[in-house]
């Protein structure tokens, strides 16, 4: 059995100095219990703990790894950039090269913006919307997550179509009432708050492949219909490609459904695990920023050299794969089929959403497509699943709520050692 003393005892220290102990709520394991693990090194496929134990990695940092952690070339070309500098607070030739890049490969973007964080472009993405239209109202969708600022961090009202409520202190009912809560995959619900109030709505903003409830696909027809709900009332749309983007497709979701957004916001694997977020659009909306427009928007640390350099290399890497992304789903298709094979021999109540390289594994016999129904999933199963999978080496999100991300250091020998870990699973 492992054990976590070191773990345990830096948790301990950590709790003196940092708020809870971590940085980010979802990595103190307050979802799943037991005490954090914390990591020193990662490799390829693979993370090594303070312990001295080595994990099957199915995180990859929250997305960005998605060639695998410390890859070479990714490696070499940061210790390139860093002995050049860190940091010049003026433009560099490396920005250009990767917006270029973008643009190039993603459908219906003419321009972007690089920002720190998915928090900052999501957060950018909405002003812009709210500046080019000249409304204030956004429409957004339980259990979608856009980052941490307070238009975000919103709960349901009453109704379907009523206003939100803040759910964190510190959200004003002021910020809260300019934002509506729908429900993901509901297209009628969201015809609803059109019909009532259309004209005063800037856009619709969600995660074109729900990732923070779980991974839940759109169903059939969703992007599409709030396409043309959006184009019909003069709204925009926003596609959060933070975890879709340059992972489901060279073009994100928007290749992957062939539906265009107005606005496309990224982070994690565009910045190849260097803190780096963006948002873009066609040119007639991303010129509305400052210096060429009147909606500001800026950054110190914006389009960072070494952050660039690492995300154009990842970029490059697998752009020139032309099989990369199929490689990709198609090990994340064998490791969720074969759990789920297993999964049901045993007798175990579950149901698995897969698209491209992300999946889920709920433990619940109804078909995940919102919020509501990823709630209703056993979550005591789920947890005893984490900590299983964690003692046999895989390591897990530390929450039933949040995606698997398959890096392509994942091969056949990987996958093997998932089932028989999954094997051993008792229910």
């Amino acid at each position: 059995m492992m054990r976590y003393t070191r773990s345990s005892q830096l948790f301990a220290e950590a709790q003196t100095v940092l708020p809870g102990g971590v940085n980010s709520p979802v990595r103190a394991f307050k979802g799943v219990g037991g005490t954090p693990v914390f990591m020193e090194r990662a490799k390829g496929a693979y993370l090594y703990d303070a312990d001295g134990h080595q994990y099957l990695d199915y995180i990859n940092s929250w997305g960005p790894m998605i060639l695998g952690h410390a890859h070479p070339e990714v490696t070499e070309a940061i210790i390139s950039q860093v002995e050049k500098g860190t940091s010049f607070g003026t433009p560099t030739e490396l920005e250009t090269e990767i917006a270029r890049l973008v643009v190039e490969n993603v459908p219906g973007i003419e321009k972007i913006r690089f920002v720190n964080s998915g928090t900052e472009a999501c957060m950018s993405a909405v002003r812009l919307a709210r500046g080019f239209t000249g409304r204030d109202k956004i429409v957004k969708f339980a259990g979608c997550y856009h980052g941490h600022a307070d238009v975000f961090l919103i709960q349901a009202g009453s109704g379907a179509a009523t206003f939100g409520v803040p759910n964190s202190p510190g959200v004003t009912q002021a910020t809260a009432k300019n934002t509506i809560l729908a429900d993901f995959n509901d297209l009628n619900g969201v015809r609803e708050i059109f019909a009532q109030y259309g004209d005063e709505i800037a856009a619709v903003i969600l995660e074109p492949v729900a990732g923070n409830m779980g991974c839940v696909p759109p169903l059939d027809g969703f992007l599409q219909g709030l396409r043309d709900v959006c184009h019909a009332h003069g709204a925009l749309l926003i596609f959060d490609e933070v975890m879709t983007g340059f992972r489901l497709a060279a073009g994100g979701a928007q290749q992957l459904f062939e539906v265009n957004a107005d606005i496309v916001t990224y982070g994690k694997v565009i910045g190849g695990g260097m803190p780096v977020g963006a948002f873009a659009a066609r040119a007639e909306i991303m010129d509305q920023l400052a210096p060429a427009g009147p909606v500001y928007q800026a950054g110190t640390l914006s389009g960072n050299p070494v952050a660039m350099r690492a995300g154009l290399t990842t970029l490059e890497l697998l752009f020139k794969d032309v099989k990369a992304f199929e490689r990709l789903e198609e090990n994340t298709i064998s490791l969720a089929e074969e759990i789920s094979h297993i999964l049901s021999k045993k007798g175990i109540v579950h149901t698995i959403n897969q698209v491209g390289s992300m999946m889920s594994v709920f433990f619940s016999e109804k078909t995940i497509t919102d919020f509501e129904t990823a709630k209703s999933a056993n979550n005591p199963t789920f947890n005893r699943f984490f900590h299983h999978m964690l003692q046999e080496g895989v390591y897990l999100p530390p929450s039933s709520f949040e995606t698997w991300f398959i890096s392509m250091a994942v091969q056949q020998e990987e996958i093997e050692k998932t089932l028989q870990a999954v094997e051993k699973f008792e229910g």
